[in-house]
């Protein structure tokens, strides 16, 4: 049986570990959002470079870079954030060092395939312009 202390622990862990993937879940959405408004308002570059010789791929690596430089950005934020935020949590860390490498290596490497992904659906959108639509509109 649990002592009440190990129990409140226990919840306190499974709400962080909830508000967690809430927060991965939440950044990917705003950066596929963010991405994906860009890629809307470049519809007629991206149509002029796809109908200039463009290939496919290249028009995707521009869109991922850009999602990249998002990434590369937050990342370094929040480890920064996050070496900040240590000193709170040490406290209530049993067995694992405040600031243990490898858990945060852990939670860049997943916000980083997340962000990756949110990334992606908008690139792909950008390789299926139309370059002929995408030119006569306006």
């Amino acid at each position: 049986m649990r002592s009440a202390g190990q129990r409140t622990l226990r919840l306190v862990t499974e709400l962080l570990n909830g508000f967690a993937i809430a927060a991965l879940v939440l950044a990917a959405i705003g950066l596929y959002g963010t991405i994906a408004y860009d890629v809307a308002q470049r519809t007629r570059e991206f149509g002029l470079r796809m109908s200039l010789g463009a290939q496919p791929w290249a028009v995707m690596a521009l869109v991922l870079r850009q999602g990249s430089a998002l990434l590369a950005i937050g990342g370094c934020l929040g480890i920064v954030a996050a070496l900040l935020a240590t000193r709170m949590l040490a406290s209530v860390l049993y067995g694992v060092p405040a600031t243990d490498p490898v858990a945060f290596a852990g939670a860049l490497g997943l916000l980083a395939a997340g962000g990756l992904l949110a990334s992606y659906v908008p690139a792909r959108r950008a390789t299926r312009v139309d370059p002929i639509l995408a030119l006569r509109c306006d």
